[in-house]
């Protein structure tokens, strides 16, 4: 058992619950007071009062329903069931009598409300259970002092109150003593040998309505009043524009407005995760999609160089400028320059031994470039949002996954006070990273501010693909040193990009090897780039997983012997003192995947095999790929999965969030690209820019869980990054050739290289 302390007082308690109709409402630490959640649709519940609606993280009906928050936003890795979970658990209720909402934005009373970095679980896990434990230990002493036993002797199960002889309550009975009781200044939370619903698959709370089509998503909110505008945005990163001629297009039908405004003014101070991908925007705005649509292609427009352009950037790091230039690139000269980049001398970002000298000395040396193109998220459901501001308050609704980041920026832009301003999440169509990144947040808002009306503001595919933002397009060429015996002396990765490098020093194979170096360079660009699932570690995990295999070639051993060796070298005699994994961790995943596939084994002959495993958001993941030739094609026919996230909440969901990974990962392996000529992406819709298909999936995808009792860590992204690798070296075995450049596939490899 495990004893925490609680983070507040009686008094703060007493400011954040409120007594009413016989209900209960409970909140923990930042798990605190909201304002009356989920605006955006009519459930199936009891009135507001009686839920005790005014504050609230858990409210407790008097016939017994638990309303919990879920305070992070959904865009499909189930976190609307799995956070929940937690709390439940803790508070040792029926799972069936558990209703869900969405929380509003509030930063200060739900916590970070952030849906990325595979987080969410990882970083509520704490605070979570203890707002169940807490409101569980209240309802104890409510019983205790109403039948003048002590708490010790009170015990719960399924919401349900208990006591040796005989008596018993319901939770919703004692909800009203509860309420007036001193906060503890201790919990104690469960082993998680005693969890009877974390651990246990539970279905997703919002799975009915999403099969049954209610209106969840940003796409699908637009009160009636509602104006829909789009942006013409330049067609070509690097161009700005110059003039415009409205007439033609304001007598379309539907047409109310068509203006110029820039996102930031000269001098603006954007926060870590604000970005420009282009400043001046050509709003129109109408009646309806369809009739805005073609009131757009009436613009007559003119543009101009941008020429260099400098911001202003606050966040982590403190405050600084930084300079974008100008200029129209394409994806041949951009390559072109990543080479002599790559040839002259890199930012020392790790050194271990005197790797110069065994190079120089070493019997056979393995070097190899890998490169990678720019990627677009493509989330299915394009970007959008809803604004209504006036000159007092401003309502936002819409797809984000990190509100809190947004909202002092759109402070600054709307000249509001963050309190006069309403921020509130729909489920999102796909996020990916994509959705960190508020400035369609703060368009929406300044065009609604504009027209003086409430706005829907909508992308077409073509817009969210040519908008930006990209994963960075990057290279790195890694080195390897083998002596007379073929014994490993010496690594070296020297990695860089388009605008950012990939190299993660201090990760695997770092500290197995005594002689080790990585360096790494940058080129600026006025490409926009941002976080996409996993950031570095999916291209550095594809470039060092299918360099590695190469190394156990050439050293003649297979190739999960081969990382485990090294690995055992890691913890048994560690080079360095920075390295950021468990060695035991990652050996764990690598023999657990091993044994479920059969690798080595007989039976297999079919299939060509790879595998990859990486370590990235503090998890790990192992994958064998099971390729075969169908249809004079390359097919990932079979995956192997492992997974050591610690405590796994929701195992449905889990094996759910890995079997996605695994299919993104395939189709960004073999057909994600998206290349530039003179400032423009080549591919702007889906016609160009390939996806992977359903008969291109896997038939199979077993995915398996290392069972420990550690405190969760992430899961949405760890398992991504790996699978480019497993890909790769399955190729090699199905085709007898290496692939150093993605996508995999013959004619797309060819068109991003040319």
């Amino acid at each position: 058992m495990k004893t925490t302390k609680t983070t507040y007082d009686r008094r703060s308690f007493l400011k954040t619950s409120l007594l009413s109709g016989g209900g209960l409402m409970l909140s923990v630490s930042w798990l605190s007071s909201v304002k009356a959640a989920d605006k955006l649709q009519t459930l199936n519940l009891p009135e507001p009062e009686q839920w005790a609606q005014l504050n609230g993280y858990v409210q407790i009906t008097a016939d017994n329903m638990v309303k919990l928050l879920c305070p992070n936003p959904e865009f499909g890795q189930n976190v609307m069931t799995s956070l929940p979970m937690m709390v439940a658990e803790e508070l040792d209720v029926d799972w069936k009598n558990v209703v869900v909402e969405m929380g509003p934005h509030d930063n200060a009373k739900l916590g970070p409300q952030f849906t990325g970095g595979s987080n969410s679980v990882r970083m509520y896990w704490k605070p979570l259970r203890e707002a169940g434990a807490t409101a569980r230990q209240l309802l104890r002493e409510a019983a205790a002092q109403a039948w003048q036993v002590p708490i010790e002797d009170i015990t719960t199960k399924a919401g349900v109150l208990h006591h040796a002889s005989g008596k018993s309550a319901t939770y919703g009975e004692m909800a009203a003593k509860a309420a007036t009781l001193p906060v503890p200044k201790g919990v104690t939370l469960k082993s998680p040998k005693a969890f009877t619903i974390v651990r246990q698959s539970k279905r997703n709370v919002e799975g009915k309505k999403i099969v049954t089509g209610k209106p969840l998503f940003g796409l699908d909110y637009k009160p009636a009043g509602t104006l829909t505008a789009m942006i013409q945005h330049p067609p070509a990163f690097g161009m700005k524009l110059k003039a415009f001629n409205a007439a033609q297009a304001l007598k379309m039908p539907g047409i109310t407005g068509v203006f110029s405004l820039n996102l930031y003014e000269d001098g603006f101070e954007q926060g870590g995760f604000d970005t420009r991908t282009f400043n001046d925007l050509l709003v129109v705005v109408g009646k309806t999609t369809w009739e805005v649509m073609n009131a757009r292609k009436k613009l007559v427009v003119q543009w101009e160089p941008a020429g260099d352009t400098t911001d202003t950037m606050a966040g982590r790091s403190g405050k600084r400028t930084v300079t974008v230039p100008g200029g129209l690139e394409s994806t041949s000269s951009q390559l072109e320059k990543m080479a002599q980049y790559a040839r002259q001398p890199a930012q020392q970002l790790r050194k271990d031994g005197d790797p110069e000298t065994a190079f120089k000395n070493a019997a056979q040396v393995i070097e190899r470039t890998y490169n990678a193109p720019f990627l677009a998220h493509n989330c299915m459901e394009p970007m959008n949002f809803f604004a209504h501001v006036t000159d007092e308050k401003a309502l936002l609704v819409g797809p984000l996954q990190a509100p809190g980041w947004v909202e002092p920026t759109l402070s600054k832009l709307l000249n509001l006070p963050a309190d006069k301003i309403d921020i509130q999440m729909t489920r999102m169509g796909g996020g990916f990273g994509r959705r960190a990144y508020g400035q369609y947040l703060y368009e929406a808002a300044l065009i609604s501010k504009k027209a003086k009306a409430p706005v829907k503001l909508i992308y077409t595919r073509e817009d969210d693909m040519t908008y930006g933002i990209y994963r960075p397009m990057y290279t790195a060429t890694y080195r390897a040193a083998l002596d007379a015996d073929k014994n490993l002396i010496a690594f070296h990765v020297k990695g860089g990009g388009i605008p950012e490098h990939p190299v993660h020093a201090n990760r695997f194979p770092a500290g197995a090897i005594d002689n080790y170096l990585a360096e790494g360079w940058e080129i600026p660009s006025n490409v926009t780039i941002g976080a996409f699932r996993a950031p570095r570690s999916n291209f550095n995990a594809a470039a060092e997983q299918s360099f590695l295999d190469e190394v156990a070639e050439a050293m003649g051993k297979d190739p999960i012997a081969f990382r485990l060796e090294l690995l055992k070298r890691a913890k048994e005699k560690p080079v360095g003192t920075n390295n950021e994994y468990d060695p035991d961790r990652y050996a764990g995943v690598l023999e657990l995947v091993r044994d479920k596939a059969n690798w080595g084994k007989p039976g297999h002959e079919q299939y060509s095999r790879g595998v990859a495993a990486y370590f990235c958001h503090n998890s790990y993941a192992a994958h064998v790929v099971d390729m075969v030739t169908r249809n004079g094609q390359p097919y990932v026919e079979r995956v192997f999965s492992a997974m050591d996230c610690g405590i796994v909440v929701n195992p449905d969901a889990a094996r759910n969030m890995v079997q996605g990974a695994v299919v993104d990962g395939i189709g960004n392996a073999f057909y994600g690209a998206l290349t530039h000529k003179n400032g423009a992406p080549e591919q702007t819709n889906f016609d160009t820019y390939r996806m992977i298909r359903h008969n291109e999936a896997p038939t199979l995808v077993d995915v398996h869980f290392v069972e420990n009792n550690l405190d969760p860590t992430g899961l949405g992204e760890p398992p991504f990054p790996p699978v480019f690798g497993a890909v790769a070296n399955a190729l090699y075995k199905n085709t007898g050739k290496r692939h150093y450049n993605q996508p995999f596939k013959p004619d797309q490899e060819k068109r991003t290289q040319g």
